[in-house]
């Protein structure tokens, strides 16, 4: 009698073991399973944006406000023949005989790379009847794009 009462408690045993096992598999298989749960739910205000100081001061327009839009459009072909990466480096004259303003760009250092973006430092002097200056600047362009100034100072003498 012995022997049958083992062999029914190794049956109760192997079945308790697979019910556990089965439990335990599908209590794991089922917290990956999103919980829906339905009740009142309060209106939610959407959140403040957040400041994050990202905003760049606005992009410098022309090299300064004596020049009109001609002049501006001429010295801005110099520009961008000054500082593509491809050229040879050299200054690019420019100048508006109509309205007696003239200048020069001369690229300052080697093409680099920021924000996606190919850019080149650059020294420009501006020539014309109220005097002469000298604008210290970045310009940049992005892929295909025109060349745009990123950065614009006005300075006494180059250097």
């Amino acid at each position: 009698m012995r022997r049958g009462a083992c062999k029914v408690g190794s049956v109760t045993l192997g079945l308790a073991l697979a019910v556990a096992t089965t439990a335990g598999i599908l209590s794991v298989g089922g917290c990956s399973q999103p919980l829906i749960v339905f009740g009142p739910q309060a209106e939610v205000a959407p959140p403040e944006p957040t400041s994050t100081g990202s905003i760049e001061p606005a992009s410098p327009k022309s090299f300064g406000p004596d020049l009109s839009g001609e002049d501006w459009r001429r010295a801005k072909a110099a520009l961008s023949v000054a500082l593509d990466p491809q050229g040879n480096g050299q200054p690019v004259k420019w100048d508006n005989p109509d309205s007696g303003m003239r200048g020069m760009v001369n690229p300052t250092g080697l093409p680099f790379v920021k924000n996606d973006e190919i850019c080149r430092g650059f020294l420009a002097t501006v020539i014309g009847p109220a005097g002469n200056r000298f604008v210290r600047g970045t310009g940049c362009r992005p892929s295909g794009g025109a060349w745009e100034l990123k950065s614009l100072k006005a300075t006494t003498k180059p250097g």
